[in-house]
């Protein structure tokens, strides 16, 4: 069984590969590939254990205007 490096790197091999674009990020004990596709935006976490977690971000399609920006950070204030 592969590494938790190991799949990492293929999977950042599959992406160079197919031209897609992303970033690395360190978050809790993991490192996370957000990927950016048109209409969603992927989290995949890789950890030391060798596990993988996926959550897809998908759009609804809907493109509103600038007066949805003060109801979304309304929404979201702490």
């Amino acid at each position: 069984m592969k590494g938790s490096l190991g799949k990492l790197l293929q999977f950042l091999e599959q992406l160079e590969r197919a031209k897609i674009w992303y970033r690395l990020e360190h978050i809790r004990d993991s490192v996370m590939v957000i990927v950016t596709v048109p209409g969603q935006r992927w989290e995949v976490e890789f950890f030391d254990d060798g596990h993988v977690e996926v959550e897809r971000f998908r759009s609804l399609g809907k493109i509103e205007g600038e007066d949805a920006l003060d109801p979304l950070v309304a929404e979201h204030a702490s």
